[in-house]
């Protein structure tokens, strides 16, 4: 019992990586104003621009995607 509630954990972080990677490299895409004006991501937009926070924010979305499917893919046992 235990060892699936462990399993079920493991597979709702992987799926919180890919969605909110898919978030980041979406909003990438889209140049989504409430993204990109949120106060989170100001210290970025500020620093670098508008259009480098998009570049890094689209590299650490893609990012974070790949870290859920890698860890997907081990839990699997085929990485």
């Amino acid at each position: 019992m235990k060892r699936d509630f462990a399993m079920q954990f493991h597979y709702v972080i992987q799926a919180l990586f890919v969605l909110v990677g898919l978030l980041a490299v979406l909003a990438s895409i889209f140049n989504w104003d409430w993204f990109f004006t949120a106060q989170n991501s100001q210290f970025i937009v500020k620093n670098v621009g508008r259009r480098q926070a998009r570049m890094f924010y689209a590299a650490l979305g893609l990012l974070m995607m790949a870290t859920g499917v890698f860890f997907f893919l081990s839990v699997q046992g085929l990485v």
